[in-house]
């Protein structure tokens, strides 16, 4: 049985949990970190001494990183065309996969912590306004990319739509004004559409 280690209101463990289903698999998933705490515990940190979620376990196997996870499911169980048939399309999901990560995450952290997370009347408007603008052109090079295909490597789903499917249903749930991408709105409605992405990931933002 597969283990996750993670709460399911953390979009990096609701990575997690969305591909694994559509991978056909189950998981023993606890409820750690946030408000559950218990990530700064011995035994976790003999687990994942980076302190944070989610982890996974896999028999006497340990990995954490979501991205990472992701994409050792995608190669451990393959399914259908979560993981790249081509060395070429590997490296295109590895490079989507890293620029969320390294571009669109910190903006996109920045408007759920003033928006969700933060009361009214303490906001930052000026961080949100710029976080908004930061992320707006990101999402626009990924609109521009989505313009001839309908997912991030051509025809098929795979695990590189796995982070920002999970960024988008943030993207489309906060209360401010969004640019009008075509492109992008019919990639994101395409995914918001699977059962497991509505079950794991379409949650309230709390």
């Amino acid at each position: 049985m597969l283990q996750v280690l993670g709460r399911p209101n953390s979009v990096n463990v609701q990575k997690v949990m969305w591909c694994l289903v559509e991978l056909g698999l189950t998981a023993d998933r606890s409820d750690i970190g946030g408000a559950f705490g218990g990530n700064d515990a011995a035994d976790y940190l003999g687990k994942n001494p980076n302190g944070k979620i989610p982890t996974l376990i896999d028999g006497d196997y340990v990995l954490w990183e979501s991205n990472a996870i992701v994409r050792y499911l995608c190669d451990q169980y393959r399914a259908g065309h979560w993981y790249p048939d081509t060395t070429q399309k590997l490296g295109h999901a590895n490079q989507w996969m890293d620029w969320y990560q390294t571009a669109l995450h910190r903006p996109m952290t920045t408007l759920f912590w003033q928006l969700i997370r933060t009361s009214p009347e303490q906001r930052d408007q000026a961080a949100v306004d710029d976080a908004i603008k930061e992320c707006a052109g990101f999402w626009r090079m990924l609109d521009h990319h989505l313009a001839d295909r309908d997912y991030i490597l051509g025809e098929h789903i795979s695990m590189a739509d796995v982070p920002l499917g999970c960024a988008a249903y943030r993207w489309h749930s906060m209360n401010f004004e969004r640019p009008d991408l075509p492109a992008l709105q019919d990639w994101w409605t395409r995914i918001s559409e699977r059962p497991a992405f509505q079950t794991h990931v379409m949650l309230p933002l709390t």
